[in-house]
């Protein structure tokens, strides 16, 4: 922003608590933070000689900022708030950031059904089905499922009961003793119901209890020559243990807490949190981030502390740290009404608490030790290949690169694709399929035109790629370059251009091919993101195949079901003839009504 005038915007700024945002030339976020005082705190930021300057990292982002904003809050903790997920979305490069965004698995037991189930779940909702978690050992979590429907016999089908009461024979889950058959009313609801309260006391920590009852079955089974039986009980015992021991770690108090501890060296740090939930150690995980020689350890736990919360499902009523967070009192707060409940922060100093916190020092150090090379591998071949790709067209960012692909049965039911990649890595909740509306046939340029029209078009898809990658060479590009014209959007568009053999070799961009090094991780990446919108785009076509969908779009329109799709396609014979006919045409189809007729013309006219 070249009339951003800094000196007179500082003088503008309220003395009110809010979120700053720093921008550089190129309008990329520079830095995110957070102010009692927006007045006073930006302010620092361009005072000579003020100690907040005297850190590297700020001095040189300072000499970056082109320009910034601010947004008043109502408190410091509503801007905490916004600070957190200002980060989140932005992962400005002179924050302090975790490098990583992991989900843990949790066990699922959908109460609210009449016949419940136990299930994996990557998330915890909000709904009314109970879950435990989380956990951090996946294989773990299935293997506690497994164990809990064999050893309560536990459905493990998605039938909808007791409306298939039944419809269909026991599965073989039944005929081999592994569910108690509530599809065929082979058990009563409330018998069902007594074994899914044990299942949960189970996961409550009562399995020692569970484990001896199993005993006595065992003995008695042996002591009536049932040795097979007993052999089977035997090992269910062995499951238990093997399970749920490894899990285990001594907490007299028995309180869900988490543990995080941090090594460091210059430029990076480890954070290892350790989840306790009723006694037992769930798991334990370690996340990266990024960090400068002048920050305090005291800064980056208290980073860590307020984005890990702010993106994970369950906060534990104790939280306990290596070191003091900062702005204890307000980050508690925060905590505690994102909770729910009372959250406590604190630095352990002796006692059981403190060894655990030495145990999760330890495991900092040791992945400090163990993983750093890796994780420079792992961000050479992500974050440094986008910066190439970047560097090498001469563009400001490659960091959000979105890839369009078109699917189709020799040229008829098309489909698309379009794949992100962001910092490197797939962002697959921002993945986007279309069936093809308006083109018949096999177009591919009017396909992607439709496509890139509405994929921009869209005020839900508002996020824009810093790249456009085009699978294809000079007219798709030319395609995407009149569809972003004509909306008056810049957006640099890449064809990616494959070899005689079928092998990405390049990108064609400004009229010309640009060539990358045979092996860099710059071409591995546009190979890759190539495969993945090629495979989204196949897969896709898959399953609309496998679910008889993709012969119609009418699929795709409110109010038409099987009937009047049906109807439709016998009055007009294909779906040039249905796109081209009047509103009164449709309506003297069969079965069509006023309101479905305009629904039709509409889809095919908006």
């Amino acid at each position: 922003m070249s009339d951003f005038n800094i000196e007179e915007e500082l003088k503008k700024l309220p003395d009110k608590p809010g979120v700053y945002i720093m921008h550089n030339e190129n309008h990329a976020v520079l830095y995110v933070g957070k102010a009692v005082s927006l007045h006073n705190r930006v302010r620092q930021y361009f005072q000579s000689g003020h100690g907040h300057n005297n850190s590297p990292k700020i001095a040189k982002m300072v000499s970056q900022i082109a320009y910034f904003e601010y947004i008043v809050t109502g408190s410091e903790m509503e801007a905490l708030v916004l600070e957190c997920n200002l980060i989140k979305e932005h992962r400005p490069k002179y924050n302090t950031l975790m490098t990583d965004d992991k989900g843990y698995p949790y066990i699922r037991i959908t109460v609210e059904e009449d016949y419940p189930r136990i299930l994996y779940s990557h998330q915890m909702k909000r709904n009314r089905s109970k879950y435990f978690g989380p956990y951090t050992n996946s294989r773990a979590v299935k293997e506690i499922i497994l164990l809990l429907r064999k050893l309560y016999r536990i459905r493990s089908c998605n039938k909808s009961l007791p409306k298939m009461i039944g419809k269909d024979r026991p599965c073989l889950y039944y005929q081999i003793g592994q569910c108690s058959g509530p599809c065929n009313a082979l058990i009563s609801k409330e018998d069902y119901r007594h074994s899914i309260d044990e299942a949960i006391q189970f996961l409550n920590g009562n399995y020692k209890e569970v484990a001896e009852g199993l005993k006595q079955q065992m003995n008695t089974c042996a002591e009536d020559l049932e040795f097979e039986k007993a052999a089977e009980i035997r090992d269910l015992i062995d499951s238990i243990y093997h399970i749920m021991d490894k899990q285990r770690i001594t907490d007299t108090e028995g309180d869900d807490r988490d543990i995080i501890a941090m090594a460091r060296n210059e430029t990076d740090s480890v954070i290892s949190v350790f989840f306790i939930r009723e006694g037992q150690l769930l798991g334990r995980e370690n996340h990266h981030m990024t960090s400068d020689a002048s920050d305090t350890a005291e800064e980056i736990l208290t980073e860590f502390v307020k984005q890990y919360y702010t993106g994970t499902p369950y906060i534990p009523k104790e939280i306990l740290t290596e070191f003091p967070i900062s702005e204890e009192a307000v980050v508690s707060s925060f905590l505690t009404e994102r909770s729910g409940h009372r959250v406590y922060l604190s630095v352990p100093k002796k006692g059981d608490k403190f060894r655990l916190m030495k145990l999760a020092q330890e495991n900092a150090r040791l992945t400090m030790q163990q993983d750093m090379e890796r994780i420079k591998r792992q961000e050479k071949r992500t974050i440094g290949a986008t910066e190439e790709i970047a560097s090498i067209l001469g563009i400001p960012s490659a960091a959000r690169m979105e890839a369009f692909d078109i699917s189709n049965i020799s040229g008829f039911h098309s489909v698309a694709s379009m794949v992100v990649f962001e910092n490197g890595q797939p962002k697959r909740n921002a993945y986007r399929k279309f069936r093809l509306r308006t083109v018949s046939g096999p177009d591919d340029y009017a396909s992607m035109k439709e496509v890139l029209s509405r994929r921009f078009t869209d005020e839900k898809m508002n996020v824009l790629p810093d790249v456009l990658m085009m699978d294809g060479g000079k007219g798709q590009v030319n395609i995407a370059i009149q569809v972003l014209d004509s909306l008056g959007i810049e957006i640099p568009v890449c064809g990616m251009v494959k070899d005689d053999n079928h092998r990405t070799r390049g990108l064609y961009y400004n009229n010309k091919e640009v060539e990358f090094k045979r092996g860099s991780e710059a071409l591995h990446m546009i190979t890759a993101l190539q495969d993945e919108a090629h495979r989204f785009a196949i897969e896709y076509h898959k399953l609309l195949r496998a679910k008889n969908q993709v012969h119609s779009v009418l699929d795709d329109i409110k109010g038409i079901g099987p009937a009047r799709r049906k109807a439709l396609m016998m009055h007009f014979k294909d779906i040039n003839a249905i796109r081209n006919a009047e509103l009164s045409e449709l309506s003297s189809v069969s079965g069509m009504t006023e309101q479905s007729a305009k629904a039709v013309y509409d889809f095919f006219h908006e």
